[in-house]
């Protein structure tokens, strides 16, 4: 691999001989130069250091002698950076980054990681870069990216030491975004992990608890938090956090008992909780809320003013305030209170809404106008229309009113501008002044701390609690103001030293310039180019803000390292900038999301968005807070403009500016023109080094199957970390020899520690056989990989595909669905129409006519004929909205959306078939109601704009769908199934060149029927098939199907899409919005599916279905044996590991179940199939050997017939040959299967566990040796043995006896040989005989 300078070999000599420096008469640690070095023991020291230990180091209290060498080292890398004008080897960058994060400096380990990027092309090998990237990324609330590192960490490294860290942050991250499935698993999958973690198992059961409250499941939360409470040694921190959440749920669910029961729990709970943590003002506040709910004034009152002692200012708290004055009849103390609510949070919605109501009952419309106005500009606003509509009402009343009688008439209240200039309570100004001149104060003596969020540098055993139950506007919970200072943003300190330059002292104008300097040296990056991955339209919503001012946050040198405490934490207009991230958590709230913040100069920044108490529901919150590097409210990072030019980013911060000019590179560098220009390039969707596109995986394979020279290796996996190896060093594309006149270095690179995860090379190819391979896995010394990809040793993780180039003109993008009419039940078998069908070129084709051309009886899967046959077979109900097929409204229909809502529940054939029936009969008696009343609008919704503004506004009507109805039981439905062997075999359910027919056990909806029940408006949302397989779908009626197609290239752009919009492409339910794909230059096909047309879905097509009217759908799945459906099967599985989403078609199962029952001639999909097998295998033995090593007993267990594969029951990868099950498990022959990196999470050294064996080495030997390319020569030899048969033959009755007659002589099985023959083939030849002889086939 090449380097990019300066090397270990080249930069070793000059430090070589310490003793020399010494004897010279320089201080120890000096060159004749006079700069720092690195003594040897130094060097062996640091070889350990890595971003690994992040928050596993104390480096301020005994950690000093480390944090001493780490800045050190960052001295020496930066100098010898400098010295040799940044053409060092790609590792130096990659252990800065390293340092630099360990110091918790954010924004050096931001460049020097970016550099390493840059520089090395494996850099995906290298999980502790990724695991350090991740952690960057995750300080900046760059939640996007710092998904995407972590998962690639756990992709390459499914082992890695700091895999629980990851899981906990994923979970984190993932709940903010509303993903709460997958938040959910990544917490479990924590909680099993028995390594070290900067959280307590009990913090994160109570994250659990919290998540089952954010999705309104209360009685598990209750559940979950009652539990909690048997904890033994439960922390007080998180006792008094839980009995404060108990608290808050019961005032605020209604399903958790009658009024009066409520509130009386509430109120206990809430009072336990402030016996555990007297100084939670938060606590105080929601005991406040609850004291009002019942009449208790009085009490209410002194919560209230506990809640602001404890917590100082609160919008909240304040705004409840105002309600009770309100309530008392006390005008002015509630105009008081309300407006201090308003200043200390301009956006609280609720405090806007209250005060107008305020202005309203005391006859003062035109301020009650104004705060209503104010509310509906609030993000947190969530009536906006009901503003609106009273706004609208107030205007008409002035207007009605008799000039000069507003003016004339005596005000109670003083006008909203007037109360604006009120002074404040005493208490809240005299403890807002404490905080500035501390927090000034602070400032002036620790002018280099740098905003550290976090806990990087705490023990685990002092790690803190790290949430806290919040409402959306409490400020930081700081329950001693000794302990505790409130520090205001960035920006906003910048503000004030300007405005009061010319009193200043010298510190603090040293201060005020180096702020100045910094946010001039950040505003210049807004003008420069970006990369191409990188958000292109100025209306795309990035993670993380664009405003210069918030880049302070980070940049600036001057804030103050928080207390590591638990805190509350809230969004304020002022002071947002170094609150922590919000979590949703009862009433209304669903969580939180990144939404557009008009900032000056026409920038944008983009916060999350937390919905605004209200006094009847406020939302309590958990602030994210504990971690080592904790999720901030604010992402503190800018994002360069899509303009074009080169930059220096703000981002590569460094006190030496010819150090920051080395780690941006050259402008003219092809690889990286500006460091922020990489802030996301670990994932670049357009990378122009490698094709990270999923799509390319098997190209890779392919294209290096065949036999290599000796030169050449096949690894068996990957490097964890960085490892010394040998390497061709180049400086800028010339060899070693030609860089000797670079600058002389003083530095040697650290060598890093070996790894036990580095797995040396093999030479082996696919065309070796199976003891070659076998006996190049004997010797490594590995404790196995029970995850290893089977696409890994060839190419990065794979990556949705960029959108493909050119785009499209605006005028493809509705291209015509491709359509078959047919006629005749010999247009059925024709075989061009399979090979029409499988094209890769074809995403999709309409068959139609089908069931009347094949005498299909569709009755037979009619609702009436199911009743009759099983009225009590279960159904699964989908809840949906009805709207529009071409559109997507959020359940208020004020705007359109791609979460497309659909809840779950079960019913019975026979009580769906009643609701459907009603349905029907409900709309013909409003069809006959609106022809009575002789309406003129048009019943057509898509082309009334009448209608179209109604249903805007919504609400929408609710619909249920009938779906994923079973229909395998050949018993049940004997003649169901019996009437779909009538179809060509390629799109049989059971076929031999079906791949899914090779699996030996059933997938429920894959190579079974499923039926879908139906009426007008029921949803199929946004999905591509299990594994990119095809689907074949019929409709049977009445009523037609409106269907959306988009090929299966497009799918990274609609990914981008659900990301964009907080939604899991793989799991989420989504509906696409046609005019942002539109935008995006996608193409859609559109149609209709009338009752007997078939559609095929080719592999990999995005689809997504509305019914237009009453009907049923049949469904399922099917394989065809081709390349391209193999290829994209196996891409989606590794896919869906990335993504940590279990594979429904358990793809190495079935790749060896196809090497033992069929041979193939097209050598594209030999060689996938034989170098997974190759994998595989190598994988097996290089685990069974390894645990027999450290002797463990492997137990043989076989298969029974039918069984399916195996998944590990934690973090469901398919699990192959050896099972890890726990004793206990095994005992009692439940067989829960383990993969090994879990088993050895829950038991470093397996002693719970035993190992089961299901295949023995010599059979899978036997099979992969077997599995060999059959020529064409030898296709076409059998294919001409058939077409001469089926000349000689009339009867089907004969030729099945031909058939099963050379099969015996051959030795091969009928549904191997079927696999050979183009079915299609075979059918229209006896159909065309059967014909002509006048016998039916």
């Amino acid at each position: 691999m090449k380097s990019c300078g300066v090397s270990l070999a080249a930069a070793a000599p000059a430090f070589s001989d310490e003793e020399q420096k010494m004897a010279a008469g320089k201080p120890r640690g000096k060159t004749k130069e006079g700069t720092l070095s690195l003594t040897a023991e130094e060097r062996e020291e640091l070889s350990g250091l890595d971003s690994r230990l992040f928050g596993f180091l104390n480096l301020h209290e005994d950690g000093a002698k480390t944090e001493t060498l780490l800045l050190k080292a960052v001295c020496c890398y930066e100098s010898l950076i400098l010295k040799a004008e940044g053409k060092v080897e790609s590792e130096f960058f990659c252990q800065l980054g390293h340092f630099n994060l360990l110091l918790e400096d954010y924004p050096k380990a931001l460049s020097a990681y970016q550099r390493y990027y840059s520089l090395q092309s494996d850099y995906w090998k290298n999980a502790a870069f990724l695991y350090g990237l991740g952690l960057v990324y995750f300080y900046y609330n760059a939640f996007h990216w710092a998904i995407k590192a972590f998962q690639e960490v756990l992709y390459v490294e499914p082992s890695f030491c700091r895999a629980k860290e990851i899981h906990l942050r994923l979970g984190l991250m993932f709940k903010v975004n509303t993903d709460y499935e997958s938040s959910l698993k990544h917490f479990q999958l924590a909680l099993i992990d028995s390594n070290p973690c900067t959280l307590s198992s009990v913090e994160i059961q109570f994250h659990i608890a919290h998540l089952y409250e954010t999705q309104r499941m209360y009685h598990s939360a209750k559940e979950a938090y009652e539990q909690l409470l048997q904890t033994e040694n439960l922390p007080a921190q998180v006792k008094a956090t839980v009995l404060q959440q108990l608290g808050w749920m019961h005032h605020n669910v209604d399903l958790l008992g009658d009024q009066a029961t409520k509130e009386s729990c509430a109120i206990q709970y809430l009072q336990k909780s402030l016996e555990a943590d007297p100084n939670s003002g938060q606590s105080w506040y929601f005991l406040g809320r609850c004291y009002s709910s019942i009449g208790k004034v009085q009490d209410a009152f002194i919560s209230y003013r506990q809640s602001i002692d404890k917590s100082e200012a609160s919008a909240d708290t304040w705004c409840s305030i105002g309600v009770l004055y309100q309530q008392q009849n006390q005008p002015m103390d509630a105009l008081q209170a309300y407006i201090c609510a308003v200043q200390l949070d301009h956006g609280h919605a609720a405090a806007w809404m209250d005060l107008g109501t305020l202005y309203e009952s005391c006859n003062q419309p035109q301020d009650a106008i104004k705060c209503y106005l104010n509310a509906t500009r609030s993000k947190s606003c969530s009536n906006t229309s009901m503003l609106t509509g009273r706004i609208k009402v107030l205007q008409a009343q002035l207007c009605n009113l008799p000039q000069g009688s507003l003016q004339n008439k005596t005000k109670l209240l003083p006008s909203i501008e007037e109360a604006w200039s009120l002074p404040i309570p005493a208490e809240l100004t005299s403890r807002q002044g404490a905080m500035n001149t501390a927090q000034q104060a602070y400032k002036a003596h620790h002018p280099n701390t740098e905003p550290v969020l976090g806990l990087s540098e705490t023990s685990i055993s002092q790690q803190p609690l790290p949430v806290h139950m919040i409402t959306y506007s409490q400020v930081d919970d700081l329950s001693s103001p000794a302990k505790r200072k409130r520090i205001s943003g960035p920006a906003k300190y910048l503000e004030h030293l300007r405005t009061d330059r010319d009193n200043l002292n010298p510190t603090q104008k040293l201060m005020l310039q180096q702020l100045e300097s910094q946010f001039v040296l950040m505003q210049q990056g807004f003008n420069k180019g970006q990369n191409s991955h990188l958000p292109e339209s100025n209306d795309e919503q990035p993670s993380f803000s664009t405003d210069p001012a918030l880049y302070l946050q980070a940049a600036s040198t001057n804030i103050q390292t928080s207390h590591r405490m638990l805190s509350s934490c809230s969004v304020t207009q002022g002071t947002a900038f170094n609150h922590l991230s919000h979590i949703a958590t009862s009433g209304d709230q669903q969580g939180v999301c990144c939404t557009k913040e008009s900032t000056p100069s026409g920038n944008r920044s983009f916060v999350p968005e937390i919905n605004s108490h209200t006094e009847d529901k406020p939302n309590g919150c958990a602030g994210v807070k504990g971690l080592s590097n904790r999720v901030q409210q604010l992402m503190a990072e800018p994002i360069c403009r899509p303009n074009s030019g080169d930059s220096t980013s703000p981002n590569l911060i460094s006190d030496n500016p010819q150090i920051s000019s080395l780690l941006i590179g050259k402008a003219n560098d092809s690889v990286m023109t500006g460091a922020y220009d990489k802030v996301c390039s670990t994932h670049p969707e357009g990378h122009t080094k490698t094709n990270n596109s999923v799509a390319s995986l098997h190209s890779s394979v392919i294209s290096t199957a065949a036999p290599k020279s000796a030169n050449q290796t096949t690894t068996l996996g990957v490097t964890s970390i960085s490892s010394p190896h040998a390497r061709l060093q180049t400086i800028n594309g010339k060899g070693l020899e030609n860089s000797q006149s670079s600058k002389k270095t003083s530095l040697s690179m650290i060598s890093r520690k070996p790894d036990s995860q580095i797995i040396p090379s093999i030479s082996v190819s696919i065309y070796s056989n199976s003891t070659e391979v076998l006996k190049a896995c004997r010797n490594l010394d590995k404790n196995g990989l029970s995850n290893s990809h089977n696409l890994l040793d060839k190419c990065p993780p794979p990556r949705p595909p960029t959108s493909p180039y050119p785009p499209l003109p605006k005028d493809k993008l509705n291209p015509p669905t491709p359509s078959i009419y047919l006629e005749s039940k010999r247009d059925a078998f024709f075989p061009p129409l399979h090979q029409f069908c499988i094209n890769p070129q074809n995403p999709v084709t309409v068959i139609r006519g089908l069931a009347g051309a094949l005498k299909l009886d569709l009755g037979l899967f009619s609702t009436k004929t199911l009743v009759e046959a099983n009225n009590e077979h279960t159904v699964e109900v989908r809840t949906q909205l009805l709207q529009p097929a071409d559109e997507n409204w959020d359940p208020t229909g004020t705007k359109k959306i791609w979460r497309c809502e659909s809840n779950r529940s079960h019913t019975t054939i026979a009580k769906y078939a009643q609701y459907q029936a009603s349905s029907f009969q409900e709309s013909l008696r409003e069809e006959n109601e609106k022809r009575m009343q002789h309406r003129e609008y048009s019943d057509n919704e898509s082309t009334s704009s009448d209608n179209t503004g109604r249903r805007r506004k919504g609400p929408f009507k609710t619909i249920k769908f009938g779906t994923n109805i079973d229909l395998s039981d050949d018993k049940k439905w004997k003649l169901q199934l019996l009437e779909l062997t009538k179809l060509p075999a390629f799109v049989r359910v059971v076929s031999a060149g079906n791949l899914l027919s090779h699996l030996g056990h059933t997938i429920l909806g894959m190579n079974t029927v499923q039926l879908y029940m139906k009426v007008p408006g029921s949803r199929t949302p946004g999905h591509q098939e299990n594994n990119n397989f095809c689907s074949v779908n019929i409709n049977i009626g009445p009523g037609d199907c409106e269907w959306f197609v988009v090929p299966e290239g497009y799918w990274g752009v609609l990914n981008d899409f659900c990301e964009k919009n907080n939604l899991n492409f793989l799991m989420s339910s989504w509906w696409p919005n046609l005019e942002d794909l539109y935008e995006a230059n996608v193409p859609v096909y559109r149609f209709i599916q009338r009752p007997g047309d078939l559609v095929w879905i080719n592999a990999g097509t995005v689809h997504w279905v509305q019914a237009v009217g009453w009907c049923n759908n049949i469904a399922w799945n099917v394989g065809p044996l081709t390349a391209s459906q193999y290829k994209l099967a196996v891409e989606r599985y590794e896919w869906n590991k990335l993504q940590s989403v279990k594979s429904v078609v358990p793809m190495v199962h079935l790749s060896w179940n196809m090497a033992r029952n069929i041979k193939v001639s097209d050598p594209k999909l030999f060689e996938m199939i034989k170098y997974c097998l190759m994998k595989i295998l190598k994988q097996c033995l290089t685990l069974r050997e390894a645990l027999i090593t450290a002797g463990k007993e492997v137990i043989w267990h076989g298969r029974t017939n039918d069984e399916p594969a195996h998944y590990c029951s934690i973090c469901e990868v398919e699990v192959f040959d050896l099972l890890f099950v726990t004793d206990e498990s095994n005992s009692q022959k439940t067989y829960i299967v383990h993969c090994q990196d879990c088993a050895r999470k829950a038991s470093g050294n397996l002693d719970n566990f035993v190992v089961l064996e299901e295949y023995k080495m010599e059979d899978l030997m036997q099979v992969y040796d077997q599995f060999t390319l059959v020529s064409e020569f030898i296709m076409k030899v059998l294919h001409h043995w058939f077409y001469s048969c089926l000349i000689r033959v009339l009867t089907e009755s004969y030729i099945y006896a031909t058939f099963q007659e050379y099969c015996q002589s051959t030795g091969y099985t009928r549904a191997l040989l079927c696999s050979r023959i183009d079915p299609a083939f075979l059918n229209y030849h006896v159909l065309c005989l059967s014909d002509k002889s006048g016998t039916a086939q």
